[in-house]
């Protein structure tokens, strides 16, 4: 109705066809029409549509049809912006309707506090079984959400039972989740708007930083939380740890705001994080492991009672891998958000996806790392070889690291040391090259463990997979790399051994260059990294990179 109304004030005004009767006195007009024209002062860039076209002007002395007026144009525009709006709004609810979706947790679906799995009482042997009786209990006075399923009282009882199956993985019980469908539960945080915060294990930082992570969190920014330094050896510089792991995270591009060195256990870094995560929070989901969840409600709880409240039924921890299995909703802040405690991405390339269930324990470190160098004059005395080591260094010998590793010392200097961290169970030996073979066929389960046992010994597929590296170096005063071994720890390589360097160190027209075999388990994975600063030597010889200004605005800051 509007461009017609427009189009009647805008014709030339004279009497209705219609008004034929009318009393002059009543009604006083001109009797000689008189035209009026308008003419727009903005230039036609667009064709007139038909609607136009109906109600322009008449043609008159040979004039055309006006172009559409400013009035006309500016209803036209609040058509298409009310249009536009329209559909801007289906699109942003069908956007919201798809994240409800993807970040809901079923509400119709009580899952197990302690592992995420939907309760049921039909199979004995899956995730999230409830004895029946104990279900329809508290089913009926509503504390379903207070429940434990089988396998999470087991766990918390200190039992170990394998989640996570296929990918090589030993047969150890159960397999309840697939690396796949571990990966699929988290696929759909690259299309949403959220904070992660990704947790890396300091003994094995390579082994634990997912390769494609960035497949995962998309752009969102992350919360990097590096854990367990507690576990490192005695008066290490933790700044020179906080600078190594920026250099490392810088160079695989991501979204990082920060990076914190914690530890679950005694508590180390874990204000930093909470107040990283209260500053950034906007209803976010967290993907974290569930002792760093404990650690953090732990400590948050000293001033949010939310945080306090929901400690009661937090999340089941263990060195079983997969332990949580759904996302696991924690009312954590007083302030209405949420923190999700997701199932982690099974890593099928660490040891312990390929050890028995049992054999799980002795992989994890339990106290202060402490690294056994070779060669030594204990191990020297041992095997009768003091005077070959004098002469010709570790040339000529395997070093065995439990049954999982073995390192073939091909060509290195007379002075050469390697120094291996990682579990104190894991007991290391070293033999010569040519009596390599017979050794590790008979002390399998017996001096070189995991496998545990002639048992298991016997369905024990071996070290399968051999990496020959050539490591470089320039400064023979400082390691020349670590050899990290997937979910074990790493080796220290030192082309001259502190304990054997002269002050007037020479090597003048040596070839810098060490030769290692390395043997591991399929499908463990091996990683040449620059040398990780520990100890009270680590802070001398490790180097500051110089920064430029823009690299020193856009680096993320290091906190403990």
């Amino acid at each position: 109705m509007a461009p017609k109304t427009l189009s009647t004030l805008l014709s030339p005004i004279c009497l209705p066809h219609q008004l034929t009767h009318f009393n002059p006195s009543v009604l006083k007009i001109y009797t000689k029409p008189t035209r009026i024209f308008c003419k727009s002062t903005k230039s036609q860039k667009t064709p007139l549509s038909e609607t136009q076209l109906s109600v322009s002007m008449p043609e008159a002395d040979g004039a055309g049809a006006a172009a559409p007026t400013p009035g006309e144009q500016f209803l036209e525009g609040q058509k298409a912006f009310e249009a536009a709006k329209l559909v801007m709004k289906a699109a942003k609810k069908k956007r919201r309707r798809e994240k409800q979706k993807a970040l809901k947790v079923n509400s119709a679906v009580v899952c197990c506090y302690g592992c995420g799995a939907p309760l049921q009482t039909s199979d004995q042997e899956a995730p999230g079984y409830v004895d029946p009786d104990t279900y329809e209990l508290k089913k009926r006075h509503h504390q379903l959400r207070t429940l434990l399923c089988g396998r999470c009282r087991l766990l918390s009882h200190g039992h170990m039972i394998t989640a996570v199956g296929g990918n090589g993985g030993y047969p150890g019980g159960k397999q309840f989740v697939s690396a796949e469908g571990l990966r699929e539960k988290l696929s759909h945080l690259r299309h949403e708007r959220v904070l992660i915060v990704k947790l890396v294990d300091i003994v094995d930082f390579n082994g634990s930083f997912l390769a494609r992570v960035r497949d995962l969190a998309g752009a969102n920014p992350i919360i990097l939380v590096v854990t367990k330094v507690d576990l490192l050896p005695k008066e290490t510089d933790l700044n020179c740890v906080g600078d190594w792991v920026v250099e490392a995270t810088t160079k695989k591009k991501l979204n990082v705001l920060s990076v914190h060195l914690t530890s679950s256990k005694s508590l180390v870094g874990i204000t930093g994080v909470v107040s990283e995560i209260q500053k950034e929070k906007k209803g976010s989901v967290n993907v974290g492991k569930s002792a760093f969840i404990n650690a953090l409600l732990k400590m948050m709880a000293q001033w949010d009672p939310a945080a306090a409240a929901a400690r009661k039924y937090k999340p089941i921890q263990s060195a079983v891998p997969g332990t949580t299995l759904g996302p696991i909703q924690i009312d954590a802040f007083l302030g209405g958000g949420k923190l999700f405690d997701t199932p982690g991405v099974h890593l099928h390339h660490r040891q312990a996806a390929v050890v028995h269930s049992e054999d799980l324990p002795i992989l994890a470190p339990r106290s202060r790392l402490r690294g056994q160098s070779f060669p030594n004059a204990k191990t020297a005395s041992e095997n009768g070889v003091a005077d070959k080591f004098e002469s010709n260094g570790l040339n000529g010998f395997s070093i065995f690291w439990g049954g999982l590793v073995r390192i073939d010392v091909l060509k290195v200097l007379p002075d050469t040391s390697l120094t291996f961290y990682g579990p104190k169970a894991l007991q290391i030996h070293m033999v010569p090259t040519d009596k390599a073979d017979e050794f590790y066929e008979k002390e399998l389960g017996v001096l070189l463990t995991p496998p545990t046992g002639k048992e298991k010994a016997k369905d024990w597929k071996g070290l399968e997979i051999l990496r020959e590296l050539q490591i470089k170096f320039e400064d023979a005063e400082r390691p020349a790399s670590d050899v990290a071994i997937s979910g074990l720890g790493w080796i220290a390589v030192e082309p001259v051994s502190r304990s054997r360097r002269k002050p007037d160190l020479n090597l003048g027209e040596t070839v810098k260059e060490l030769h290692l075999a390395v043997y591991v388990p399929k499908p463990v994975e091996i990683f040449v990294r620059p040398p990780l600063p520990v100890g009270k030597a680590g802070a001398e010889w490790y180097q500051y990179r110089e920064l430029t200004e823009k690299e020193e605005e856009l680096r993320p800051k290091w906190h403990y």
